[in-house]
């Protein structure tokens, strides 16, 4: 099922908000008619409105794709409206966190081609990193279907199984937070060594961005980019050594944080 399949049946954007608009601007950029897409959302924002989309009016009987973008709270409610399009060739693709596939198997029915995915938000700047996983019910071409849509934000990779996707949530689904506590400290740091608040934060948010885009666009590793600008005996080391501690530094602490985010999503999807 390609592009010209969603062009041909409609695709339904079930939940507008930053990370539905991050797509749909996305797709809109890339040459999908704003008349192929269908919008269901309760509080549309006067950029949605403008996009020419179908605005919370009837869907189409048989859509190619219906992607669930609501707030997992609200799929309860927002999900039973879909239930006539399960069991069918409709393939529902989630970026809500922590709903399992066998939850949307037991709302839509057992045979409906269901892709979960696990975004972040980054995609906002399209930038983001999602992860993806099939039902028994998709095959090769649903899964390029649904990449190539969630490329519009970002980088995506495929899981080998869905007992992936809480480790997932804890690395790359949590880990913005993770690096924006990070930036907060550095900055904090540089205050403390006598910078002033807004220079710090500057010097912090450009480094931390810098050396993340270095870090995708080299052909070394992160080790080997971090040996790179460290000089024997020099300033680098000196942080280094403090960070690089194996019993009270980054390393224990970071599996300590990734650890404790997997079990939490474990927890919320019941597991």
């Amino acid at each position: 099922m390609g592009f010209s399949e969603i062009e041909r049946r409609g695709l339904v954007l079930l939940g507008c908000g930053k990370m539905g608009s991050a797509m749909l601007a996305g797709w809109l950029d890339g040459g999908l008619p704003a008349t192929s897409v269908w919008v269901n959302d309760p509080f549309p924002s006067d950029w949605l409105s403008a996009q020419g989309v179908h605005l919370n009016g009837d869907l189409p009987a048989d859509p190619a794709i219906v992607l669930v973008a609501v707030k997992p709270q609200m799929m309860a409610e927002a999900l039973p409206s879909l239930q006539a399009l399960g069991n069918g060739t409709t393939v529902f693709l989630s970026v809500a966190a922590g709903i399992t596939i066998a939850t949307y198997e037991d709302l839509l029915g057992a045979q409906t081609p269901i892709v979960r995915a696990m975004p972040n938000t980054p995609a906002a700047v399209g930038k983001g990193i999602t992860a993806i996983v099939g039902n028994a019910n998709t095959d090769e071409a649903t899964l390029d279907m649904a990449e190539g849509l969630l490329s519009a934000v970002g980088q995506v990779v495929r899981l080998d199984g869905e007992d992936q996707m809480d480790a997932v949530t804890g690395v790359s689904g949590s880990g913005p937070a993770y690096v924006f506590h990070m930036i907060e400290c550095l900055a904090a740091a540089g205050e403390a060594q006598g910078l002033s608040p807004d220079l710090a934060m500057a010097l912090a948010k450009a480094t931390v961005a810098g050396a993340g885009a270095l870090a995708e666009a080299a052909d070394e590793d992160p080790a080997q980019l971090r040996r790179n600008v460290t000089s024997p005996n020099g300033t680098t080391q000196a942080g280094l050594e403090v960070l690089m501690d194996e019993s009270k530094g980054l390393p224990p602490l970071m599996a300590q944080t990734v650890a404790a985010a997997t079990t939490r999503s474990k927890e919320l999807a019941g597991g």
